[in-house]
């Protein structure tokens, strides 16, 4: 049998509440032309073969050995580990642990993971370690799908497999040049609709006030083709996935949010300290096997 098409829709997978966007940049749900409803963006991710974590969850740079990661199962708050599985932009490109073995050995100790693919960033990045990765703005929605399809590569190589959770994580951009959102939530589109189209659930990392803020604006203008669930960083508050100020407490709901609360800590549990960031997981995650 030919391997599927990974633009079939009979292989792909399809959330109800995130209906995907045009191809066509003039049709309705492109940037800048309003469909006829906003989408909340609501519906328990389940019913479409979703798996949900919810608890603490940490993520870091380098993913950590098995033994560490050994070590921190139970004496640590954490359930989940969010793991940075590829992209141009990764700050850790080289990756220590990190292979389909690790994937199964820490899935086996109990583990839920939460895959990051930090690719092209938005033309307006404000981080000068991110701008030599900012994308080209030719052909965004294309551009977007060659690199969601490279991240559904990079989770299969991992053992990673449909219906897991892939997160898109665009670093903060100012959102408020509207060339630049409109070209940075058309790459996002491309990249959703390439996920979703190889049976993979589609998320999406920000800044609350930049990423985040821009998507909730887009789908309240009535943008198509948003992420399944969203993962805002906001520090020194308190955690919620609920009380975030730049998301309508509608949206993206129920178990569609992840908050990133507390960054670049360090933590030791049996022996063993790693910095990290600490998050509020009520979301997707990666299906092993």
């Amino acid at each position: 049998m030919p391997p599927a098409d990974p633009a079939d829709p009979r292989t792909g997978l399809t959330d109800p509440g995130a209906p995907d966007a045009p191809a066509d940049p003039n049709a309705p749900g492109a940037p800048g032309v309003p469909a006829d409803q906003p989408s909340l963006v609501t519906g328990d991710p389940r019913d479409f073969g979703a798996q949900i974590f919810r608890g603490d969850a940490f993520d870091t740079c380098q993913a950590p050995s098995a033994a560490t990661m050994r070590a921190w199962k139970g004496p640590s708050p954490f359930g989940a580990v969010g793991v940075y599985i590829g992209g141009r932009g990764r700050a850790c490109p080289k990756q220590k642990h990190l292979s389909a073995e690790w994937v199964t050995e820490v899935d086996k100790q109990g583990w839920k993971l939460l895959p990051v693919y930090v690719g092209s960033q938005a033309p307006c990045v404000i981080a000068k370690n991110k701008q030599k990765f900012r994308m080209d703005t030719k052909d965004p929605y294309g551009l977007g799908r060659q690199e969601g399809q490279d991240a559904v590569r990079s989770a299969q190589q991992l053992g990673m497999a449909k219906n897991s959770a892939l997160y898109l994580d665009m670093e903060a951009y100012r959102y408020k040049k509207k060339g630049c959102a409109d070209t940075t939530l058309r790459f996002i589109q491309g990249w959703n609709s390439a996920v979703r189209a190889q049976g993979y659930v589609a998320g999406f990392y920000s800044s609350a006030n930049y990423g985040i803020a821009h998507l909730e604006k887009a789908r309240a203008a009535g943008a198509r083709g948003l992420p399944t669930a969203v993962w805002f960083a906001r520090w020194h508050v308190p955690a919620s996935v609920d009380k975030e100020r730049n998301l309508n407490p509608k949206a993206w709901q129920p178990h569609r949010r992840i908050h990133q609360h507390t960054g670049n800590v360090k933590r030791t549990y049996g022996g063993h300290t790693v910095t990290v960031d600490h998050n509020l997981v009520d979301a997707p995650v990666a299906v092993v096997g």
